[in-house]
């Protein structure tokens, strides 16, 4: 019956075994009595295989340490919380609150190489404490210790201060998992972008080419974001934004960029459309008066790196651009001007177009001519054929303008230093477009929450995000905590409901021409212990836990305060399915279940209630592909279990149990 009945993996996927499986797929012969003989790797691997004498690499206090926390599988859940999610049966998109190191090996199962982008904000390693468990052995239980017990003041997991003589080796343990971790869960054309400061920028980047490899660097972001009075040496007013792609081998075989959309231009083409209504239609006017709103335009502003796109006609605003062959030797034949029928000046490297394609631009109004042929023509331009460019290395915006921006839509500051939501809709823009998943694991203020859906409102997308929110607890005199919020993951929340009903109100008109609505909702979980006490007993416990814990078994094996939709949470997750699956209540021959999927998937999770063999069959005759009963549902009926298993297995359904 063991073939015909799958059991709920309990823990997230051993990595250390799954890569051994790997090799031993690919390369038979370095397994010896189930084990990998390293030896005899490096033996085939040969000159590929680097001379740990003299190896290159970064290294510290503690390494294997975290590279093993990475590895180490969890048996940890998510809970729903319906109370703090916005639109749960509609939404696509994730908030989670928890360690996220945990939730990281969590997401695994289902979003392995499923995620387009992942930007994160990591605390910078400023020599104060950090709020993010560093006790791997304890795992699961140092977190759930810790927003058990957190006080007014906030109990602090471990402390950085640079005087402990591991200043840099604390961070990078406890960066160097979550990297490993997030690797994992990009597409083969996904990148990941990580914000950081002077502190770690060097150790971060030796770091980060070793998880994502150094052949997949795109480049370092700069971003300027304004002076800073509290140094006595230099006034550091920038950090910076090192940017890697999964497989940049994949983007340059498949042609992929990275492209950001100009800054100014919908200020330039309102300008436009104003100048030719002023005009009366008149383009060559308008045209005068667009060149002279440039000239007033002070330096700083957006739209003034454009200016030379200065000209309008039927089409829109065009620049008259270059139409000579690029470095020479381009074609030269005689093109007659429109107006007095003399062969106009040919350029001195040739024309820019073969003469047939030439003739056709200026047929279709694509060529200006100069008053007569002593000039050369130029080729028209648009903007709109060219918002896009490859992103600048360094970039200017003002650092204050997002802190302004939250206060005022969160009515108090209760968060210092957010990220700014208009630098983050410029990432996501370069490379995510339609239903793209996004990551962000160190959520903060949820600043890429904001993003997602205000560049979903500009152009149309519907690009998802997933959120990690570690519950930490804001200064017990905080504005924060005047305004009610004890932890930090409580303003992230608000801040996307904030942002959404913001979002909607800025965007009424444009979201009325969406073909699908807009997805401002959000569900929310929370990081929690499984609710199978079975599931609940580490590799290494002793002997005297163990028959302890067998004994404990003999009266149930799911906690008792766990509901129906907690339990069906962590199975779904655990066999592979998503956060965001379609679930809803249903009543069969006389059985309160699950539908998942629109009945793809049955599930039986009261435990308290043995089925009848008609009831079940009543529910296998429902066709599902997939049933899942929890065990103690049998009570112990082998013969019940037995006959069901028979039942599946006539009609094509697998049945899972948990």
């Amino acid at each position: 019956m063991s073939e015909e009945v799958h059991e709920t993996p309990s823990t997230t996927p051993n990595f250390q075994t799954e890569l051994a499986a790997q090799l031993a797929e690919l390369m038979p012969e370095v397994v010896d009595d189930g084990k990998v003989d390293v030896e005899k790797l490096k033996e085939l691997l040969d000159g590929d295989a680097v001379d740990t004498s003299e190896r290159f690499g970064l290294f510290w206090p503690g390494k294997k340490r975290a590279l093993r926390a990475a590895q180490e599988p969890t048996t940890a859940t998510l809970r729903p919380d319906f109370e703090n999610s916005k639109d749960w049966d509609t939404t696509k998109n994730v908030f989670i609150e928890g360690d996220n190191l945990e939730v990281l090996k969590i997401l695994q199962k289902h979003y392995h190489a499923k995620i387009k982008m992942i930007y994160i904000d990591p605390p910078y390693n400023t020599g104060k404490d950090f709020v993010y468990p560093d006790n791997y052995k304890e795992g699961l239980d140092t977190y759930l210790e810790w927003t058990r017990q957190v006080n007014d003041e906030g109990k602090k997991l471990s402390t950085n201060a640079d005087t402990e003589g591991r200043y840099h080796s604390n961070w990078l343990n406890m960066i160097y998992p979550r990297l490993k971790l997030a690797r994992n869960l990009l597409q083969q054309d996904g990148a990941i972008f990580i914000s950081i400061d002077d502190s770690e920028i060097d150790n971060l980047k030796r770091v980060a080419n070793e998880v994502f490899g150094e052949n997949n660097f795109a480049g370092t972001m700069i971003w300027a974001a304004g002076r800073k009075n509290d140094s006595k040496y230099i006034s550091s007013s920038h950090e910076y934004i090192l940017c890697y792609a999964r497989n940049m081998a994949y983007l340059k075989e498949n042609e992929i960029t990275w492209k950001v959309r100009k800054k100014g231009l919908d200020s330039i083409y309102r300008e436009a459309e104003r100048q030719v209504k002023l005009h009366n239609g008149d383009y060559e006017s308008a045209s005068h008066g667009l060149k002279e709103w440039y000239k007033k335009l002070p330096d700083g502003d957006e739209a003034k790196r454009n200016s030379h796109y200065s000209r309008i006609d039927s089409r829109g605003v065009y620049f008259p651009g270059d139409i000579s062959w690029p470095g020479g030797g381009g074609p030269k034949y005689d093109i007659s001007h429109p107006i007095t029928g003399l062969p106009v000046r040919v350029p001195s490297r040739g024309w820019l177009f073969q003469q047939d394609v030439l003739l056709k631009h200026i047929a279709n109004d694509r060529v200006d001519f100069g008053v007569d042929e002593n000039a050369v023509p130029t080729f028209k331009r648009y903007l709109h054929n060219t918002e896009y460019e490859a992103p600048y290395s360094v970039f200017y915006q003002d650092g204050r303008a997002a802190t302004k921006r939250l206060r005022t839509l969160m009515s108090e500051k209760v968060f210092d230093y957010p990220k700014d939501e208009f630098v983050l809709e410029s990432l996501l823009g370069m490379i995510t477009d339609g239903d793209d998943l996004v990551l962000d694991f160190f959520a903060g203020s949820a600043t890429t929450a904001h993003a997602v859906m205000a560049l979903n409102a500009k152009d149309g997308g519907s690009r998802k995000f997933i959120q990690v929110q570690l519950p930490e607890p804001t200064p017990a005199k905080s504005l924060a905590r005047a305004e009610g919020y004890r932890t930090i993951a409580e303003i992230s929340r608000e801040r996307i409901r904030r942002a959404a009903v913001a979002i909607a109100r800025e965007n009424k008109e444009r979201l009325t021409q969406r073909e699908a609505s807009l997805d401002l909702g959000f569900r929310a979980y929370a990081l929690e212990e499984t609710n199978f006490s079975k599931w609940n007993v580490s590799s290494d416990v002793d002997r005297n836990q163990l028959e302890q814990h067998l004994f404990d078994l003999q009266t149930s094996s799911s906690a008792d305060d766990a509901s129906a939709d907690d339990l069906l949470t962590e199975i779904l997750l655990k066999q592979g399915y998503s956060l965001t699956e379609q679930i809803a209540p249903v009543d069969m021959a006389g059985l309160n279940l699950r539908s998942v999927g629109d009945g793809v998937v049955l599930a039986y999770l009261n435990e308290q209630v043995k089925p009848t063999l008609e009831q079940l069959r009543a529910v296998v005759d429902e066709d599902p592909a997939r049933l899942i009963i929890v065990e103690d549902a049998f009570q112990g009926d082998d013969q019940l279990k037995t006959n069901l298993a028979q039942l599946c297995k006539s009609k094509g359904s697998e049945l899972w149990t948990a």
